[in-house]
């Protein structure tokens, strides 16, 4: 028989939920601590019903004993027992709600750490066409506010399932002990309740969802306005963005709101199904009274009294639970997506630099249009390679498959006459080096943004070395810690041109055989050009150098000239060649190669 929708989302649902428990399994130790703590909470419920039997008993005889048959306590009258049974009660629903409440609690931080650090570690190996479909935004909200979400479901749902659900089983053994005829009457209502909370559990995951995307939307909006304040001011976008955020959050606050009308309009319609079974149950000790006293009929009714806020909050969870689960599905829909490809084996201390690129083609996932077409050249160790065209010639893709950043299907790419498939992955970007127009700097000193990832720990002199051939320590040696001093947040505190040297330091420091330039020049002013043109000279010099560039003073000198047209290579030479030819490449170069606004060439 065929799964219907419905029963195919509760398995799913349950398959999640189980799934999220497998990370309670290295806190299962302090986690049965807790539940130990939530069995104590739980059966001092009873208690306390129980001990108002003997309070109610004892209004009209105090004198009477309580233990008669019990050693040293025969003596021990209801006047004197009944209050110190309720301390000891206390004390001991105290002692369980202790160790209940904290050890779940160490049970639930550790959960978000461990699901926030997965969560974080995955982002570092996710393929780069993931980064390109999914808007910062929504990642970061994953691991700040779904993470929340799903430990909620994970820890605090537990909490309510295991001590209201032990409470309501102990107050039922203690209603059948004490007159099983009634408390059968009172099993009755159960199977309404179980429908009302299955037709809610289905409303909330559906809200949940909702209010997922919506909150990844107001962390996308701010992210973005953040990140691009110097435009929104340039350009006052100010209105637009305050508009733009306050809609989204607008969108989250109705997603939310809906949620909780759906919970208060669930809550009392179910406790007025609960209060309903409790005023037939009031009828029904009142006319089935039979012989029992009045200090049995007043625990009977405080424990069936003490049933509607168990049960009631048992029905709450499943809101707790579907929103986890929606919050789950999101993040190991993240954490299943497989990682960058990465089977190679070959692992080298160090490479020559030879570049072979043999009928290289390549088209995006998802997309039709080659953006590489038969692409071949090679670049000998210590030749420089230029790449020139108009923007979207696929030059910069083609920079992008040499360290894997895309797998490639169509032709080869030779690194020292291997493929760079068959590198490993961490093996072949140690090889490259790479400088590109968007430079990319931590919110630390200079010197760790220089010695960074791999390069972290290099000598002193050796990043001091690198900052001079770079022509970056005369600008360093101003700041106000020199290398020790932070950059800001991306190297905000930096002009554009400072930032490039550092990108070019790190590239030196890294001494990679293999250098790509990927217009590390463009947009910059004559007095940093000239700095950043001599520390390029610097770097290039031993190494195989790929420039993706449009002055003509970096290509002018390069061994190779390779022009780009749609994919694929129209024209390759030297600089004298090409010109002489008075093909593409001169009409480029008429057109004012060097000049970037009149040849866009990202």
């Amino acid at each position: 028989m065929a799964e219907t929708p419905r029963t195919a989302q509760q398995s799913s649902s349950l398959k999640i939920y189980f799934r999220l428990l497998t990370y309670v399994k290295p806190y299962i130790g302090i986690f049965l601590l807790s539940i130990l703590g939530f069995v104590i909470f739980a059966s001092t419920q009873p208690m306390l019903a129980g001990i108002l039997k003997y309070f109610v008993d004892g209004l009209s005889n105090p004198e009477a004993v309580l233990f008669p048959n019990v050693p040293y306590l025969r003596d021990l009258q209801l006047l004197q027992a009944v209050p110190l049974l309720i301390v000891l009660i206390a004390a001991w629903q105290g002692l369980g709600s202790f160790l209940g409440n904290f050890f779940l609690a160490k049970v639930s931080l550790g959960l978000v750490h461990d699901l926030r650090v997965e969560l974080f570690n995955k982002l570092l190996v996710l393929p780069n066409r993931y980064f390109d479909s999914h808007n910062s935004g929504h990642l970061i909200s994953r691991i700040t506010f779904n993470v929340t979400m799903v430990t909620g479901a994970a820890t605090d749902a537990i909490k309510v399932v295991i001590r209201e659900g032990l409470t309501v089983v102990f107050l039922f053994g203690y209603l059948l002990w004490m007159n099983w005829k009634l408390t059968i009457v009172m099993l009755a209502i159960l199977p309404l309740i179980a429908l009302m909370v299955s037709s809610s559990s289905k409303k909330f995951r559906k809200q949940s969802k909702k209010i997922q995307v919506a909150m990844g939307d107001v962390t996308h909006v701010a992210s973005e306005t953040i990140q691009g304040y110097r435009v929104v001011r340039s350009f006052g976008g100010e209105n637009y963005e305050q508009q733009r955020f306050a809609d989204a959050s607008q969108s989250n606050t109705e997603k939310q709101l809906r949620m909780t009308k759906t919970s208060a309009v669930y809550t009392p319609m179910l406790q007025l199904v609960i209060y309903s079974a409790m005023a037939v149950l009031m009828f029904l000790v009142l006319y089935l009274r039979g012989d029992s006293t009045a200090g049995d009929l007043v625990a009977y009714i405080t424990a069936a009294g003490l049933l509607p806020k168990p049960i009631r909050q048992l029905s709450e969870v499943s809101s707790t639970i579907q929103k986890g689960v929606s919050g789950a599905e999101s993040i190991f829909e993240q954490l299943d997506v497989e990682p960058e490809v990465d089977h190679g084996t070959v692992e080298r201390d160090r490479v020559t630099g030879r570049l072979d690129v043999r009928h290289l083609s390549f088209t995006y996932p998802g997309s039709e249009r080659r953006v590489l077409d038969d692409i071949s050249f090679t670049a000998e160790p210590g030749q420089m390679v230029a790449l020139v065209g108009r923007s979207g010639s696929g030059k910069s893709t083609l920079a992008s498959l040499i360290p894997r950043f895309y797998p490639h299907a169509e032709g080869e790419i030779l690194l020292d006459g291997v493929e760079v498939e068959q590198y490993r992955l961490r093996n072949l970007r140690r090889h490259i080096a790479q400088v590109t127009q968007h430079v990319t700097l931590f919110n630390d000193t200079v010197a760790n943004n220089i010695a960074y990832g791999d390069l972290a720990g290099a000598p002193r002199e050796q990043i001091e070395a690198a900052a001079a051939d770079a022509y970056a320590k005369e600008f360093i040696d101003q700041l106000p810690q020199g290398l020790d001093t932070e950059v800001g947040e991306n190297g905000v505190l930096l002009s554009g041109g400072q930032r490039q040297r550092l990108a070019i330091a790190r590239a030196l420091l890294k001494n990679a055989p293999l250098l790509i330039l990927d217009e590390a020049t463009s947009a910059l002013d004559t007095e940093s050009e000239r700095h950043i043109q001599a520390a390029l000279d610097q770097v290039m010099k031993g190494r195989t150098t790929l420039v993706i560039a449009h002055r003509l003073s970096t290509i002018e000198k390069a061994d190779l000239i390779l022009v780009m047209d749609q994919g694929r290579i129209v024209e390759r030479g030297t600089h004298g060649q090409l010109l002489a030819e008075n093909g593409y490449y001169a009409r480029l170069h008429a057109m004012g190669l060097d000049e970037p606004a009149k040849a866009d060439i990202t």
